[in-house]
């Protein structure tokens, strides 16, 4: 078993190359499925999120080969059109197989997806969209049986703006028969990275970023040759090491307009903030303000920066209240960052988390999801003592090299294998 060690207390310092995308990478390796032939795909990081996609491309018999930060997939014909439970139950977003295989072979049967424990995260949103495209669903014995003579194409109004569900229908749409809009659609930058990924592979779509999609099908698609955008939410998160260690960081290679809820509300704690073409900065600051934060879909803040901002806030001068209104279940970190001297009274989907710099201790601490483990890292970094984060294979699906990054700017971190 892997563990993360880190000895805090030290300000980072320097500058930090951001990875691509995983959120954005994931939806892009399964739109390879509408297309035969090889795709190539660049900027691609090495998680276990990638690897646990490949297996599930292999399983559907496309060949994958990494070179670096590049994965080829080369799409064959199927032998069985089925997504098993061994390698969905490992990952949510193995979900994003659906729309692509029923689109374009007719029938597909999927497995009811995994991921992280932070909430009931319902398929609905998925499957009802494909339904009023002509899909006949049924869930049987944990699997989503799904068939379909052809999609046809109609409007679709989401319930809230979905990312998962935008994408796989999106996806689905672009081989419809005729027009597809799609409305209340997620914004997020992901979203928009899928668009202009599929339409470079030949669909016809429109308004990706804004609340309508418009697709007009067509018979086929291309493979595709892309590369993925830079990942915003490990480039936040660096940008929040940098902060609540007092340091000046540079994290380059980003988008900072993907960033500017995280950094207006840096600014709003008293930090200052730099911005360049594809950089931010953030500069030392010995005393930063509590603000109080509400997550929400893009343009607004997000929810997978969420326990990374609480770790800041609980080195803040002042009382801050986050409130999570995307998931349900995304406070598990409070636990961990109590038994780390924290001050935080959490409830349902609000937590008050009472600020005392220098208030946090070293101790062992058990990740409990993605975005958690981060937040603990961070906190780890801003105390003094040794912290011991266990439960890290959630880190690896998220982050690459996310320690080996923290230590070129100067932090006492390793990883050790127990």
């Amino acid at each position: 078993m892997d563990v993360i060690v880190i000895n805090g207390g030290k300000a980072l310092s320097g500058s930090v190359t951001t990875s691509g995308s995983k959120n954005a990478a994931l939806p892009l390796l399964f739109a390879a499925l509408l297309a035969k032939g090889e795709h190539s795909f660049e900027n691609v990081p090495q998680l276990k999120d990638i690897d646990s996609t490949e297996l599930l491309l292999n399983h559907l018999n496309c060949e994958t080969y990494r070179t670096g930060n590049q994965l080829k997939v080369t799409v064959n014909e199927p032998g069985e059109l089925v997504a098993p439970y061994d390698i969905v139950r490992k990952m949510r977003a193995s979900i994003l197989c659906l729309g692509p295989l029923l689109a374009r072979h007719g029938r597909v049967k999927v497995s009811l997806p995994g991921g992280c424990a932070i909430g009931s995260r319902p398929i609905n949103l998925h499957i009802e969209p494909l339904q009023q495209l002509g899909a006949h669903i049924e869930i049987e014995n944990g699997y989503v049986f799904a068939t379909a003579k052809k999609l046809v194409g109609d409007r679709i109004v989401f319930d809230f703006a979905t990312v998962g569900g935008t994408e796989n229908i999106m996806m689905a749409a672009t081989l419809c028969r005729g027009t597809t809009v799609l409305e209340n659609v997620a914004r997020e930058p992901e979203v928009v990275d899928l668009a202009r990924c599929l339409r470079s592979m030949g669909a016809k779509i429109e308004g990706e970023g804004t609340s309508t999609i418009t697709i007009e099908g067509v018979d086929e698609l291309e493979p595709a040759a892309y590369s993925v955008i830079p990942d915003r939410i490990e480039a936040g998160t660096l940008l929040l090491a940098g902060a609540i260690t007092g340091g000046d960081v540079k994290v380059v290679k980003c988008v900072p307009g993907d960033l500017y809820a995280l950094i207006n509300k840096l600014a709003d704690c008293g930090f200052e903030i730099e911005t360049g073409e594809d950089w931010v900065r953030v500069k030392p600051c010995k005393q930063w303000r509590a603000v109080d934060l509400d997550t929400a879909p893009h343009p607004g803040f997000p929810t997978d920066l969420q326990a990374q901002f609480m770790a800041l806030m609980t080195q803040a001068n002042g009382t801050s209240v986050i409130t999570e209104r995307i998931f349900e279940n995304r406070f598990m970190h409070v636990q961990e960052l109590a038994r780390m001297g924290a001050n935080i009274t959490p409830e349902t989907q609000v937590a008050v988390v009472h600020g005392n710099k220098g208030g946090l201790s070293g101790a062992p601490v058990m990740a409990t999801d993605l975005r958690a483990s981060a937040c603990l890292i961070l906190a780890g970094l801003a105390t003094e003592g040794e912290t011991v984060v266990s439960r890290i294979y959630h880190l690896d699906r998220g982050y690459e090299n996310l320690e080996a990054k923290l230590a070129g700017l100067g932090a006492r971190i390793e990883r050790r294998s127990l």
